[in-house]
């Protein structure tokens, strides 16, 4: 969804630390996380599943990866009672 967006924290040596933003861009657009083969692989995605950009950092170098869900998107513990 549009809006959704992932910041990564990571390790960059004797320069300290540096923070990397994923952000879907444009509407149907989303962002997803994979970690393979010790590489995290962060990418902006279209609604047919074509990778826009994508962004990769050795896992041993990540120090945090959070995920910002977009505003739109219902959850279901958000529900009334």
């Amino acid at each position: 969804m549009k809006g959704d967006r992932v910041e990564i924290m990571i390790d960059a040596g004797g320069e300290g630390t540096r923070t990397y933003e994923v952000v879907a861009s444009r509407a149907g657009r989303r962002v997803e996380v994979a970690t393979r083969r010790g590489v995290v692989e962060v990418s902006e995605v279209t609604r047919t599943g074509t990778a826009v950009r994508t962004a990769r950092f050795m896992a041993s170098r990540v120090l945090a990866l959070v995920e910002y869900p977009s505003a739109d998107t219902a959850h279901p513990d958000d529900a009334p009672a």
